[in-house]
């Protein structure tokens, strides 16, 4: 297989993981997947780490998807 094939399924499986993360967090559904409402989700996302208080968003975040993901795999 050359290498950009390589590459490039690694980029899809990446993106599906991605993907699969919004299923997961149930995104899909409680915005009827509004690829809008998505997209706008993110960019105030990035807005609120690019500010004075990103690395307390981060901290927060990074704690409250730790929970969900250890509660999971215990389920």
């Amino acid at each position: 297989m050359r290498t950009w094939q390589v590459e490039r399924r690694k980029r899809t499986r990446h993106l599906i993981e991605l993907g699969g993360l919004m299923v997961k967090a149930g995104i899909i559904e409680l915005t009827g997947d509004d690829r809008a409402l998505i997209f706008g989700a993110l960019l105030w996302m990035v807005d609120k780490l690019q500010s004075d208080q990103g690395e307390q968003a981060r901290a927060l975040w990074v704690a409250k998807g730790t929970r969900a993901f250890k509660a999971a795999s215990a389920s």
